[in-house]
């Protein structure tokens, strides 16, 4: 089919009418292309190298948009060599004149806001009123915003630099609004970008693309590639790109986590949800439902954080769901460019059979659905608001992300019961809770395990205020502060991966080396350690024991042999003691003061136990006790002050940016510096709230062993810390691929790739170091890159006044 040239004819075909002036615009920029749009790629349009390519199709009328490159290999490749090859220029502009490029940027989108609002609702079919009022203006706002972190970058983060070229995979629901929030951090920090729009919705990228070039952004800074997901596949598997930012579904996640693995690539994912949106007996119920036509009928439910799980009190689920009904029936759904449709339509086919099945299924569970009177537009891809009621919390719709207008309600009688049910999913993305009761709903918001948290209100977002997930939601955020660490690597990774320092497997020593005492000597007292799991000495599962020889061959001790039950019992009392994520900051820093405290006097016994094992030195030794101590006064003093955040949002309220723990972290620490590492890697997440299975030095693990005797005197809680010795690399791949372990952190060695491929199983956060650190060097063993590892950031959302 040959795409319409004029005007008029794009608004026939579309049976939209007349096009109004306003909008010619954006049908004269189709019709320039002629139909047909290329891929952008080093500041040139270019064709794909074998000639592949699909339609675009308009959602609401059916009616084919346009015709873009399918690319294939070559073009993902020309796309990062020609990032490759203008990185070193770009990041080596200061922040000042990047500054000047995100700014010219924002201007850029605001002198075309209407061009870009009217191809998206073309594109996407989502309502103009949305695109024009909501999406453009937000898009615009991130420019900006990061525009003033690229002036700032090298104050407020000095000793980091850009994570290098990066590639880019958008979704479908929000084109261009993911378009800025991914591309504006990235091109703030110095990093160069190839960017994979959506299959379904990519002509507001290719505009984008097209401003970026006429506004001077330098050549090859930002690359443009469509097709679909192998497409994808091909720039996630590139060897040549630094970094992955992809939004999407939570299925693809896990393969592209399982695709970087051990490939050293940074990874943020924003994955799938299933939000709660809690409405308590006190709530404002006029407001509710206003609010829920904005959580799950806004962009026809195609919204990652849609609030789909309505979670009501009995007592006033009854005349909830009366006004919902009433406020379902004048919904207006039709064409998205019509300002007063409410709705508009599903984006592609595929999306719209698989919101049919999964309400058919809801039907098939037991669930009672209602939907309005009025019927559906007939030309293009749409579907009703839809209500479920009378649904079980375990049922497939309440469950599985719909991606659609459909709205599955629950009761609840209690605050705690309400918590538990707006937990009971693998997801955590965002929450609403809505009640007039301010202490209510802060003490609820912190209990929902999700990155985001609205009161009295939903689906709000700002460049100033992070956005992204826990569990199989994801990991990452996208915008504020936290936002740019992601597009960010320290100064000292960088040099020392080009002097190729890279971490290396832990030596062994085969059994026939092991010396046998010496004869005539007085045998010493078997010291032979535990297993340190739930506050206790326990023996191994298997009980086994491993050998530890030092330097010199000699036999320095034995350890057990963990295996994958006493890992299982550690993960156990980890969960046991998660209580510690309720202490305040000064209790945390009082026991790890006393920790340290209680170390000190015995600084001569661990430093002779150091040399034994690793032939430092009586002085090498010495430093590293010395520091170990420092490391915990370190964290000591950061644990009440690792604060959260007020964003600058422009909202009548506040937003709230909390750290929290991230739960139970499974921790793989490095062979050398036994002690050091150790105690740097476990101390910022006992201060920060978390409970840890941490995994010693797999030749020297004696250090961490003695430690037991120090906690036990310390105050510190049962299950805080448990401690499982034996195969590093064999225990790491049994916590990563726990489903109760919320995330590992490997300081290994050959294991890091078979690490982040199984974390995919329940999309645990990983911390894999491929380069060696210098655990003696403040710089590279601790401060605030392990205080943002060891949390999560949640943004609550609290709009005030009357």
């Amino acid at each position: 089919m040959t795409p319409p040239t004029g005007i008029g004819e794009i608004f026939e075909t579309m049976a939209y009418g007349p096009a109004p002036e306003a909008d010619q615009p954006a049908l004269e920029w189709i019709a320039r292309h002629g139909g047909e749009f290329g891929l952008y790629v080093g500041g040139r349009w270019v064709k794909g190298q074998d000639g592949r390519g699909f339609d675009v199709i308009n959602p609401a009328t059916r009616a084919k948009l346009a015709r873009v490159v399918q690319a294939g290999a070559p073009d993902v490749s020309a796309a990062v060599a020609a990032a490759r090859a203008a990185l070193q220029a770009w990041a080596g502009l200061s922040g000042h004149a990047r500054s000047r490029h995100l700014y010219a940027l924002a201007r850029a989108v605001q002198k075309h806001a209407r061009l870009l609002a009217v191809l998206e609702s073309l594109d996407n079919g989502k309502s103009i009123r949305e695109t024009r009022d909501i999406d453009i203006p937000l898009v615009a706002r991130h420019f900006y915003h990061h525009a003033g972190w690229a002036q700032l970058l090298e104050s407020e983060f000095a000793g980091y630099g850009p994570a290098g070229v990066v590639g880019q995979i958008i979704p479908w629901n929000f084109p261009l609004l993911m378009v800025a929030w991914k591309v504006a951090p990235a091109l703030a920090a110095g990093c160069t970008i190839v960017l994979k729009p959506a299959e379904f919705t990519p002509l507001t990228a290719l505009a984008f693309a097209e401003l970026a070039q006429d506004a001077g952004l330098p050549p090859g800074v930002l690359n443009v590639i469509t097709g679909d997901g192998e497409s994808g596949k091909l720039l996630v598997e590139h060897p040549d790109v630094d970094k992955i930012a992809f939004t999407g579904s939570t299925e693809v996640g896990r393969h592209i986590r399982q695709a970087t693995a051990g490939t050293g690539k940074k990874l943020s994912l924003e994955l799938g949800g299933k939000s709660p949106f809690v409405v308590f007996e006190d709530a404002d119920l006029d407001s509710v439902v206003e609010g829920v036509v904005d959580a799950i009928w806004f962009n026809q439910g195609q919204v990652c954080c849609a609030g789909s799980r309505l979670l009501v009190q009995e007592g006033v689920a009854a005349p909830l769901i009366g006004k919902l009904r009433a406020r379902m029936e004048k919904l207006r759904i039709g064409s998205p460019l019509d300002k007063a449709v409410d709705m508009g339509a599903i984006v592609a086919p595929v999306q719209l059979e698989r919101i049919r099945g999964l309400v058919e299924k809801g039907v098939e569970e037991g669930a009672q659905m209602w939907q309005p009177s009025w019927a559906c537009p007939t030309d293009g891809y749409f579907y009703p608001p839809t209500l479920f009621t009378d649904v079980a919390p375990s049922a497939t719709i309440a469950q599985v992300e719909i991606f659609g207008p459909v709205l599955v309600s629950m009761t609840f009688r209690t605050p705690a019961e309400a918590v538990a049910l707006a937990n009971n999913t693998p997801f955590g993305l965002a929450a609403s809770v809505w009640t007039e009761n301010i202490n209510l709903a802060l003490d609820i918001a912190p209990k929902i395990k999700a990155g985001v948290v609205w009161v009295n209100c939903t689906n709000l977002f700002d460049a100033a205020a992070g956005f992204g997930g826990y569990r199989e939601s994801g990991f990452g955020r996208e915008g504020g502060r936290e936002g740019m660490w992601e597009y960010l690597k320290p100064a000292w990774e960088t040099a020392n991966a080009e002097r190729g320092t890279r971490n290396e497997p832990a030596a062994t020593v085969p059994h026939s080396e092991f010396p046998l005492p010496r004869s005539g000597e007085l045998p010493d007292i078997d010291r032979t350690p535990k297993l340190f799991i739930g506050g206790k000495q326990v023996r191994p599962d298997q009980a086994y024991s491993r050998r530890i020889v030092g330097q010199d061959g000699r036999l320095v001790g034995e350890v057990g042999e963990g295996n994958r039950k006493d890992i299982r019992n550690a993960v156990e009392a980890a969960h046991a003691g998660a209580g510690w994520a309720q202490a305040t900051g000064h209790n945390r820093a009082q026991v790890l003061y006393y920790i340290a405290e209680n170390l000190a006097p015995r600084s001569a016994e661990f430093a002779g136990r150091i040399d034994a094992m690793t032939g430092v030195g009586p002085e090498g030794a010495r430093r590293e006790v010395d520091a170990a101590i420092a490391r915990l006064f370190t964290y000591a003093a950061w644990a009440d002050k690792w604060d959260g955040a007020v964003h600058h949002t422009p909202v009548r309220g506040v937003t709230l940016a909390m750290n929290e723990p991230i739960g139970v972290v499974g921790v793989v620490c490095p062979a050398d510096h036994p002690l050091l590492g150790f105690v740097s890697l476990v101390a910022p997440l006992v201060a920060t709230g978390n409970t840890v299975v941490a995994i010693p030095s797999e030749p020297a693990p004696l250090s961490a062993t003695d430690l037991y005797s120090v906690f036990e005197t310390s105050d510190l809680p049962a299950g805080v810390v448990n401690i499982v010795t034996g195969a590093n690399d064999a225990l790491a791949k049994v916590l990563a691929e726990h489903l109760d372990v919320d995330g590992v952190w490997y300081f290994g060695g050959a294991a890091g790739k078979a690490v982040e491929a199984a974390s995919a199983g329940n999309m645990k956060r990983t911390w894999v170091t491929l380069h060696r650190r210098d655990w003696l060097d403040p710089r590279q063993g601790e401060g605030r890159e392990f205080l943002r590892r060891a949390t999560q950031v949640k943004n609550i959302w609290i709009p005030y006044g009357e």
